[in-house]
This record gives structure tokens, C-alpha cells and sequence, in this order.
């Protein structure tokens, strides 16, 4: 009996967060954000179209990327070449410093070669079933007030829900040099002041990494444009009527290391807890509220009675 009360009992401090992914090939990136999540205190759950479930039950809501992006675009050449650069150029550092330093550069490509080696052998074409899964799931989130942040294609798909279009290739954007596509951060967004993710990243610059070719176009009904390259490519969206809808064009959750970037997870964590206090205030209202059942009532009954019945025995 005590197993079974320790493997059902509910933690009340740890809120249910579902993350969406593709069936093949996301692996990693359930991965990385399961992992983020866990990091910020919740429980993940995944949910992919062979594994679908609705909203209920969930305190939030991860509308991930994954490895549906084509993995030749994942790295150039000249993106490690500028990272090395960088790196080495980097000012005299203290010995943990410079330890901290070399696993982050040990970081970078490990996971750039796994997400190779999971992806190699797969087509990436339109994923109908998922792009139906998860406009159910953010119509439920909408619905439910729940806090919901996309990632990449998942901040994409938020703005599509609200009405917004999407352009198709981010090439007139890049003429004088490619768009880089990389795991480690290359690019540097600009993020607008008073916006929900600035009180979140609390930082106006950001350095981010790059894993898609397209990007927010017209923003939706009641969605905000929070964050863009200084070509002025969206980065970043968030919902003005939603408590924390929030979506982020770049991968944080491939970003561990990174306590601003953890904080988008700590955020989203911390907003679930508070669904889930109102979900049990509400519940807890409503039980008190309902009139007592007949089995309550006659259960009662026979308590009082078998306490009469004792207090007759006793001398």
C-alpha cells in the first residue's frame, strides 16, 4: 500500500509540460527540451501524431522544432571557421574559465554530429498529421489559458493559427552574405523593450543560433513582433492578450549552458505552476459547492451510528 501512495501520489510542485515533435527523427530535440525542462523544474511529456493525447492534464504547452528542418542546411563551413576565430580570440581567462570554455567548444560540435547521425536517412516532406496535432493542441492552449511557447517551426505555426503568413524563403534577406544555419549562436537579435520576453531574458541583445530558412511574415491577430535581426527578420513573437505565449525563432533548448536562454523554460515552468494552482482552486471550489452525494450522506449515516452504538457500550 505505501508503494502504490508513493507511485500515484501527485506533485503538487511539478507541473505536467507537453512538448510536440515529429514520429521520426526528433529524438534530439525531445531530447534537449525534456532536458530544459526538467532543468526548470517541470515534467515533460511527449506528444507526436502516433502519440497524440489533447491538452487535458497539462499545465503548458511546447510547440517544438526539431529535426524536421533539413539537416544539410544545419551547418556551413564558415560558421565554424568564425566560431574557432572567435574563440581563440577570446581575452586571458581563469582556469575554470577556460575549462567551461573548451567542453563549450567540445558542445557545439558533438551535438551538430548527433543530430546528423539521428537524421541521416530521413525525407523531410510536410507533416500534415503533426500540423493538424498541433493546431488542436494551441486551440486547446488557447482555450484553457495555457502557457504555450513555440520554438522555430513552433513559433511559426503560432502565428499561422492567429492569422499570420509566413515567408516561404529567407533568401532576399541575405544577399550580401548566406543565412547561416547553425547550432552554435551566430546571430545577434534585438529585443524590444517592455515586451514579455525582455522582462524575461532581461537582456536588449541576444546571441542566438539559426536552424530555419523561413520566418514570420504579417503577424497574427494580437501577436506582437518582439524581437528581429538587424536585416529585420522576425525572431521572435508573443501573444498581447495571452499571459505567456511566446515564440522564439532559434533553439534555446540546444543552448543548456546558457542561464538567459534557460530562463525562457524557467519562465514557461513557473507560469504552468500557476495554471495549476487556479486548475485546483477552481476544482476545490467547485467540490465544496456541489451538494453532498447519497453514498456521502449514508456513509455518514452509519459512521454516526456505529459512534452512537460505542458510546452506548462504554460504562
Amino acid at each position: 500500500m505505501v508503494n502504490l501512495r508513493k507511485k500515484f501520489k501527485i506533485n503538487r510542485n511539478r507541473a505536467t509540460i507537453g512538448i510536440t515533435g515529429p514520429d521520426r527523427g526528433g529524438g534530439v530535440a525531445w531530447f534537449f527540451t525534456a532536458l530544459a525542462v526538467r532543468m526548470a523544474g517541470g515534467k515533460p511529456v511527449r506528444i507526436t501524431p502516433s502519440r497524440p493525447r489533447t491538452a487535458d492534464g497539462l499545465q503548458a504547452l511546447v510547440v517544438g522544432g526539431g529535426a524536421d528542418v533539413d539537416p544539410t542546411t544545419y551547418e556551413q563551413e564558415h560558421v565554424i571557421e568564425e566560431y574557432l576565430r572567435r574563440t581563440i580570440r577570446q581575452p586571458k581567462k581563469n582556469i575554470f574559465q577556460r575549462v567551461g570554455r573548451f567542453f563549450s567548444w567540445l558542445y557545439y560540435p558533438t551535438l551538430f554530429f548527433v543530430r546528423k547521425l539521428f537524421s541521416l536517412k530521413l525525407k523531410f516532406t510536410l507533416d500534415r498529421r503533426r500540423d493538424h496535432l498541433e493546431f488542436q493542441l494551441i486551440d486547446q492552449a488557447v482555450k484553457k489559458g495555457l502557457p504555450v511557447l513555440g520554438i522555430c517551426r513552433g513559433s511559426q505555426l503560432l502565428n499561422v493559427y492567429f492569422g499570420g503568413t509566413l515567408y516561404k524563403s529567407l533568401s532576399a534577406f541575405y544577399t550580401e552574405e548566406p543565412n547561416p544555419a547553425s547550432i552554435f549562436p551566430v546571430k545577434t537579435v534585438n529585443i524590444k523593450p517592455g515586451s514579455k520576453l525582455a522582462d524575461i531574458l532581461c537582456v536588449p541583445q541576444l546571441e542566438v543560433n539559426a536552424l530555419h530558412n523561413q520566418a514570420v511574415k504579417d503577424p497574427g491577430e494580437a501577436i506582437a513582433i518582439v524581437a528581429r535581426e538587424d536585416n529585420q527578420v522576425v525572431q521572435a513573437i508573443e501573444h498581447t492578450v495571452q499571459d505567456f505565449m511566446i515564440g522564439v525563432q532559434w533553439h534555446p533548448e540546444y543552448l543548456p549552458q546558457s542561464r538567459i536562454h534557460r530562463r525562457l523554460f524557467q519562465s514557461l515552468v513557473q507560469q504552468a505552476r500557476l495554471v495549476m494552482q487556479q486548475i485546483e482552486e477552481y476544482d476545490m471550489q467547485q467540490a465544496l459547492a456541489s451538494p453532498p452525494s447519497k453514498a456521502l450522506l449514508k456513509m455518514e449515516e452509519e459512521e454516526e451510528k456505529m459512534l452512537k452504538e460505542q458510546q452506548d457500550k462504554s460504562p
